[in-house]
């Protein structure tokens, strides 16, 4: 591990807006203790509580943050290095509403209390094409949000992937699930305005390139029982086997 990576993760947890917990902190069936206490003890008031799921630098959670400042959010992340630049940001601003907090998705219960959240945004996620049960939109992953989502809570997708996008869309229509929006070209889109004016470092990357991005935002049915999966076959995305620096415009153009 570099020096600069040890660096950051010694300075973490010194930043107030950091919240890390070991997972033996967890073990026997102890939960956070914050879970149910966000609001209050983090927070200091009862703002609806908003999550950024792989939240990598957190520019979506503390570019938010600046935009509602009577909503809280919180970056999630499994890797500490990335979160630091965000987490940096919100302690030199004096930002109040936003916090990052360290450890897996699959782990969300732990930390969360049931109703806690009121929405979720899932930006530029890694579309796990081969595995199911790893896609953040995948039924798995909806089964955890639903347990700490309010009622009428909002999931909201953004993401560059063809295959994710279209995957999405499938995974809502099987299980009678109507989106709030739903777009393959956000910015030539009339909904663009529904959506914060947020473009973090990689979107701008592959919009360069001509890659548009996707959006779509659901609601989860309160009495619908356990989602499944649909069988559908989706062409994959083919751009993601170039390297950043060298997807071009003739890559992309048969993926779209």
């Amino acid at each position: 591990m570099g020096k600069n990576k040890l660096k950051k993760f010694a300075e973490m947890e010194t930043l107030k807006c950091v919240y890390q917990y070991p997972q033996s902190a967890l073990d026997g069936g102890e939960n956070c203790p914050l879970r149910g206490r966000w609001g209050e003890d983090v927070f200091g008031d009862a703002g609806p509580i908003v999550l950024e799921l792989g939240c990598g630098k957190g520019e979506y959670a503390v570019g938010m943050g600046k935009i509602y400042p009577d909503k809280n959010f919180i970056g999630i992340d499994i890797k500490g290095a990335r979160m630091w630049t965000g987490a940096k940001e919100v302690e030199q601003s004096g930002m109040d509403n936003v916090a990052f907090l360290r450890t897996s998705i699959h782990l969300l219960p732990e930390f969360f209390a049931s109703s806690e959240v009121s929405e979720i945004w899932i930006t530029f996620p890694d579309p796990q094409m081969k595995k199911v049960n790893k896609r953040l939109t995948g039924t798995h992953f909806l089964g955890i949000y639903r347990k700490v989502l309010a009622p009428g809570g909002i999931i909201h997708l953004k993401t560059d992937s063809p295959f994710l996008y279209a995957y999405t869309m499938a995974m809502l229509e099987h299980n009678g699930i109507e989106p709030i929006y739903a777009t393959d070209d956000l910015y030539s889109s009339e909904i663009s305005g529904a959506v914060p004016p947020i473009r973090t470092f990689y979107e701008q990357q592959w919009l360069s390139r001509g890659i548009p991005s996707k959006y779509i935002a659901w609601r989860l049915p309160e009495n619908c029982g356990d989602l499944t999966e649909p069988e559908v076959e989706i062409e994959p995305d083919t751009y993601r086997s170039f390297g950043r620096g060298t997807v071009g415009m003739a890559a992309t153009s048969s993926s779209l």
